[in-house]
């Protein structure tokens, strides 16, 4: 038996851990704010952003001289060339909040574009799974070089069993050490994993994962986000899967046209806030693939935002994902949206706005009408790969162990 076998066959035979109880996301909004006051403060909806930083996109010369002689300190120009953008970080004189930051440098400036640096946010609480290893061992995928999906989150656990048969293509845009997460590593399971019973969307695929989390408080950043975002488009990743949820941003809304308009297919979960909540982004914005999930009935998840936005259901609930250590059970948005871009991946190869049309048309041709006739705002066009989720039984996760947006 290799050696990443006998571990995950080990680890998947210890008792199972209990899963605390996961919170809201505003919870964890707040509870971020209040535990690093010096470097996340709240904008005017409460929604968490880096303290005293404002981002201006494409300043003039003459808006940077401005800014400066307000007091602020201008960052280095950050050109973005995958994406045609250029933003610069602006520091508030010390003690000015960045609310009062943005509204002194659009008084300075009204014809510029001033923006917080949101910070959005992934899945709470992990715990490992527990039963014995699934009795058909190790899938031999035979890696596809031609299928390359975009992975924006935390660091993947690059030894997973589930991903012996994947490409991982990693890197961070957070400084500092990046420990993998089990959030990010559910996700790349999903798209690319193989082990006995479980399939991803894309076993073997190429995953491309642009790390904006690593260790730091202020992980996941807008300004992180849209640097990994780059990264894909220069490295033409036709597909790229964000199952991360915030409010909107001017940024990261310049970022997704940019890709979408250069024939890049991105796909984002709706979130999880609840039926009765407001749309939640990047998913909301035109041009990205919404997607929700369902549970193992079809049923679309009772904290599954809803809207006009939603494009699409996949599984979401009641099935297993890789964990950190063996087989977790997955609940959430996240875990729906890269079943969704995997299956989108084995149609496009590169980016092409006809060719990602016709791809997003064809998963539409496939999927299954569920709720009213046609689309709707609960399953969108309908259900798609459900036949991809794993009991988790089959695997030995047994417990509910990861949740996400």
């Amino acid at each position: 038996m290799a050696r990443d076998e006998a571990r995950i066959v080990e680890v998947m035979s210890r008792p199972a851990q209990e899963l605390p109880t996961v919170p809201s996301r505003s919870q964890q909004a707040q509870r971020l704010i209040r535990d690093h006051p010096r470097r996340i403060e709240a904008d005017p909806a409460g929604e968490p952003i880096v303290r005293g930083q404002v981002l201006a996109i494409a300043p003039s010369p003459a808006a940077l001289s401005l800014a400066r002689r307000a007091g602020f300190r201008v960052g280095r120009a950050q050109a973005y060339g995958g994406l045609g953008l250029e933003v610069v970080v602006l520091t508030a004189p010390r003690g000015m909040p960045a609310t009062e930051a943005a509204q002194r440098l659009r008084t300075l400036d009204p014809q510029g574009q001033y923006e917080f640096n949101h910070l959005y946010q992934q899945g709470g609480a992990a715990a490992l799974a527990a039963g014995a290893a699934p009795a058909a061992g190790l899938a031999r995928v035979r890696p596809d070089p031609s299928i390359r999906v975009g992975l924006v989150d935390g660091a993947v656990a690059r030894g997973h069993p589930t991903l012996a048969g994947a490409k991982l293509v990693q890197k961070a845009f957070v400084p500092g050490k990046t420990p993998p997460t089990a959030h990010a590593t559910a996700v790349a399971s999903l798209i690319a994993g193989a082990y006995g019973p479980f399939r991803g969307a894309a076993p073997g695929a190429t995953v491309y994962v642009a790390d904006v989390y690593g260790a730091t408080p202020t992980g996941g950043s807008v300004e992180a986000l849209v640097r990994g975002l780059a990264w894909l488009a220069e490295n033409h990743v036709p597909v790229i899967n964000v199952s991360l949820v915030g409010p909107p941003n001017r940024l990261l809304a310049a970022a997704i046209q940019s890709l979408t308009a250069r024939g890049h297919v991105v796909v984002a979960a709706v979130g999880n806030d609840g039926a009765a909540a407001g749309p939640l982004y990047p998913a909301a914005y035109p041009g990205v693939v919404a997607v929700t999930a369902v549970d193992a009935r079809r049923r679309a998840l009772p904290e599954a935002v809803r809207g006009p936005h939603v494009d699409f259901a996949a599984p979401g609930a009641d099935m297993a994902a890789g964990g950190l250590a063996g087989f977790v059970k997955v609940r959430g948005t996240s875990f729906a949206a890269p079943i969704a871009a995997g299956r989108l991946a084995r149609m496009i190869r590169r980016p092409d706005p006809a060719a990602a049309a016709r791809a997003v048309a064809a998963l539409g041709e496939e999927s299954t009408d569920l709720g009213v006739p046609g689309p709707d705002p609960v399953y969108g066009k309908g259900l798609v790969a459900f036949e991809l989720r794993t009991d988790p039984l089959s695997v030995g996760a047994q417990r509910t162990a990861l949740r996400g947006p």
